[in-house]
């Protein structure tokens, strides 16, 4: 039996890799997967398998799972391709015969209002008409998410939004990949969903008071109409299908719906999530 990861090139696959290494997983019992296998190399080089995996290439998933393997399904980044791409990873997956998938899915996925959840929502259900063993960590907002926010107050000393009083628990990138090891390498987790966040939920205030800090000065939020932020998003050179997303974003936001600390994540990780400021310093470096 093996733990397969998918997305192991991208950003939070990696890191779960490496935080089934820091748990002591055996390398030769890990495959990381993804389209670039060459940017792997220091992985392989530490005896883990890699594989390259393509979500449309059906063939590349078949030869990369086998009878009994724990698979990760970190979730796709091509928006409105999502569901397709994971139904081409889910049939594979039953194909082989894995004994559970673990998918990245989205806050409250099959309730929520929020501009990410139905995607999200039709994976799991295909994840569930399957018939396959899984677990669904609803992963929250990453603090890293925030990265041009903090380079943006930091050299203008405002940030703008608007999410009006809104708050946001996020946690750090690493936060949720050490969740994720853990439920990949762990009995009990069978059927069970778990709704991941930070411990604290913060405002926009919250946050530009945070990243003055890091930047040594005052830095401010602007709370605008949506229309207003609209606007001066389309003003700044951004396309119309991203300016829309934003700004739906910031409603989802400004809803409460990013906002929820059910203590999962703590729970899962035994300690408290990264606090916002520590989260965010790697980025203001």
């Amino acid at each position: 039996m093996s733990v397969v990861v998918t997305g192991a090139t991208g950003q939070l696959g990696r890191l779960v890799v490496e935080h089934l290494l820091a748990r002591g997983t055996d390398p030769a019992t890990i495959v990381a997967t993804g389209r670039r296998t060459e940017v792997l190399a220091d992985l392989a080089a530490q005896g883990v398998h890699t594989a390259k995996v393509d979500f449309t290439d059906p063939a590349t998933l078949d030869a990369a799972l086998e009878a009994g393997d724990v698979l990760l399904l970190v979730s796709g980044s091509e928006v409105g391709q999502r569901v397709a791409q994971h139904a081409n990873v889910i049939d594979a997956a039953k194909r082989a015969g894995v004994a559970r998938i673990v998918y990245t899915s989205a806050p409250k996925a099959d309730t929520s209002a929020l501009i990410l959840a139905p995607e999200h929502k039709a994976t799991e259900e295909l994840i569930i008409a399957s018939g396959l063993p899984f677990t669904f960590l609803r992963n929250g907002w990453y603090t890293e998410n925030y990265a041009q926010t903090v380079q943006q107050g930091a050299s203008t000393g405002s940030i703008i939004g608007s999410v009006g009083t809104g708050r946001v628990a996020s946690a750090s990138r690493t936060d949720y990949a050490e969740a994720a090891a853990v439920v990949l390498t762990t009995e009990g987790h069978e059927g069970s969903v778990y709704e991941l966040s930070g411990d604290v939920a913060w405002t926009h205030d919250e946050l530009a008071a945070a990243i003055g800090e890091l930047a040594g000065r005052e830095v401010v939020y602007q709370d605008l109409s949506p229309e207003d932020h609209a606007a001066a998003l389309v003003s700044a050179g951004l396309d119309e299908g991203t300016v829309g997303f934003v700004v739906a974003l910031d409603g989802n936001t400004r809803d409460g719906l990013l906002g929820d600390t059910s203590g999962d994540l703590s729970r899962l990780i035994g300690r408290p999530t990264t606090p916002l400021i520590e989260g965010l310093r790697p980025l203001a470096s």
